[in-house]
């Protein structure tokens, strides 16, 4: 049973249109057939694409994982609250312009 197809108008370039139709009339398939195909192997491609970059991005997080570690095994983990702490410091270096009531 032939597969269900969906019916979508798409805009074309001109020279999207043109180089459709030369590769549909050198293979003798219509406009249509040759554009599924195109719109397949793009969307396959895009797919490899988005699968690369996963796995890219998994290795990368995984060096900074191992690099977090390394340092945390020399360094350990600071226990203080860092922005608490730069609050409090540009606090005391910055002089009021109002008067506060006090």
């Amino acid at each position: 049973m032939a597969e269900r197809l969906y019916r979508a108008q798409l805009l074309l370039q001109p020279s999207q249109h043109q180089r459709l139709r030369q590769i549909a009339e050198r293979e003798g398939k219509s406009i249509s057939e040759v554009a599924r195909g195109v719109i397949h192997r793009g969307l396959e491609s895009m797919t490899e694409d988005e699968d690369a970059l996963r796995s890219h991005q998994a290795a990368a997080l995984g060096k900074l994982r191992a690099i977090r570690e390394t340092v945390q095994d020399e360094f350990g983990v600071f226990e203080g609250n860092l922005v608490a702490e730069a609050r409090k410091d540009r606090e005391e270096g910055i002089e009021p312009k109002v008067p506060r009531d006090t």
